[in-house]
Formats: structure tokens, C-alpha cells, sequence
């Protein structure tokens, strides 16, 4: 279902000239990414998760891998070169990252964050990912989101 309303990835996509696909379903809360893409009828390959994760260093990264796997915490560690990393947990969201549970984007974060897209996104050629808004989606072609944040890729799930 497309949307009148913009959020602030819709917005940045915009204004740097990148095409993109929008979803959006009303949605009171979060719900599993899985129960999302089947909702608006998307293959959940195709669709991906935002995940915040902080380091033994300290520092914080971003994992963005299907919505049907889990974050492999050994082999996310190794890709960014940590010992051991951990999920953060959820109250600290927003104030990191300027996102609620549900609704975080790798693009349009308060602060950019190493992040990491797992390598099954490389073979789909366009990932659909969380448009920072509970409900709200955006499908973008894999190069062109290169163009808005960097990234590296690596096999992060279990």
C-alpha cells in the first residue's frame, strides 16, 4: 500500500535523486519482520532488518540481514574486527540511533555506524528495509543505496 506521508529515509532517498519503492501498513506496533512482509504480501528474502549491536571496544554497528535469520554475534564480530560484539538493548535505541524498535533504518541515523549488509542482500539486487517509521518501508536498488551510506557485506547470519 503506498503512502501520502514521507519519512525521513523517503526524504533523504529524495533528495539524493535515488528511486525507491514504498510500503506502508497501519500498524499500532512493531511486529516481527516476518509478520510484515507476509502482511504486505513480500517475499521475506527480500526484506531486511535493521539490527544495532556494540562491540567489547564500545562501538557501535548496524547489521542488516533478512528478516527471516538471525545475527550469527560470532561471525558478525569477525566482520568488523571486535572480539565479541552484543545486542544493545532496546531502551538505548532511540537515543542512539534517533529510532523506535519496529521502525530503524540504516539511513537517517543520528550518527553513522559501521554497518554491515549480510551477503544474501548482494544476490537479491534490491533490499526492502524499515523507511524509520513502524509500518513504513522502502525497497532500494543495492547500488544505489551505496550511494547514500556505506557499507561493507559479509555472511552475519546463523
Amino acid at each position: 500500500m503506498k503512502s501520502e506521508e514521507k519519512t525521513n529515509v523517503m526524504r533523504v532517498l529524495d533528495q539524493k535523486k535515488i528511486p525507491y519503492q514504498q510500503y506502508h501498513i497501519p500498524l499500532q506496533e512493531a511486529v516481527s519482520g516476518v509478520e510484515m512482509a507476509s502482511r504486505m504480501g513480500l517475499d521475506p528474502k527480500k526484506v531486511f532488518k535493521t539490527l544495532v549491536t556494540v562491540g567489547k571496544t564500545k562501538n557501535h554497528y548496524v547489521f542488516v540481514i533478512p528478516v527471516d535469520c538471525e545475527l550469527d554475534l560470532k561471525k558478525a564480530a569477525k566482520a568488523v574486527g571486535e572480539k565479541s560484539i552484543e545486542m544493545i538493548p532496546q531502551k538505548e535505541l532511540l537515543p542512539l540511533t534517533g529510532y523506535i524498535h519496529g521502525g530503524c533504518s540504516p539511513i537517517g541515523m543520528k550518527k553513522f555506524f559501521t554497518t554491515t549488509l549480510d551477503e544474501h542482500a548482494v544476490s537479491s539486487g534490491t533490499i526492502i528495509f524499515s523507511a524509520g517509521k513502524v509500518g513504513y518501508q522502502v525497497e532500494v536498488n543495492i547500488q544505489d543505496l551505496s550511494r547514500v551510506i556505506r557499507f561493507q557485506t559479509a555472511d552475519v547470519v546463523v
